[in-house]
């Protein structure tokens, strides 16, 4: 069997305008499909999904007025489970160093809080979070894969903040 990636990471928002604004209008995401879906026993479910490249898409789904739904959660995955922001997170593809450094650039021109270019050796990534709190990410590969990747051991240490744990503290201490 051969794998092809994503089809669609489908996720939750309560605010889908908002979170159109941000996947459309900040990240430049195009929506692919938007419908709205009647539920028989009552209340509609909003649904719509971007175009993340090469056929992947990102899909949300807003609830109004379905039973069994609760009309508010925390829809950014981590603080609701009280784990850092780094644990569930989505990463998009970046192309090259150059074009990661020039989606920063686009990122902090259009307000959004993003974190500087962080070296993983194999790899460079930036940080942000979407309008619900999900953590994002942008990446691109800096070299090839060897066998000593897919081996198990300590490669570095990083700060407690670096894992964002100062989200889930604040949760805790509310």
């Amino acid at each position: 069997m051969s794998h092809k990636g994503f089809s669609h990471i489908g996720l939750s928002t309560l605010d889908l305008d908002k979170t159109r604004e941000f996947y459309e209008g900040v990240l430049g995401f195009k929506p692919v499909v938007c419908d709205t879906i009647s539920v028989k026993e009552g209340g509609k479910i909003r649904h719509i999904f971007f175009d993340t490249g090469r056929d992947q898409l990102i899909a949300f789904m807003e609830a109004n007025g379905v039973d069994g739904i609760p009309a508010e959660y925390d829809a950014g995955i981590n603080r609701g489970l009280g784990v850092p922001s780094a644990f569930y997170h989505f990463a998009f593809e970046a192309g090259s160093e150059a074009a990661l450094e020039q989606k920063r650039e686009e990122l902090t021109a259009k307000g959004v809080k993003v974190s500087e270019v962080v070296d993983h050796d194999w790899a460079k990534s930036i940080y942000f979070k979407d309008p619900n709190g999900l953590q994002l990410e942008y990446c691109c590969i800096t070299r090839e894969f060897n066998d000593n990747d897919g081996k198990m051991q300590d490669r570095f240490s990083l700060s407690v903040n670096a894992l964002g744990l100062e989200d889930v503290n604040r949760v805790r201490s509310q």
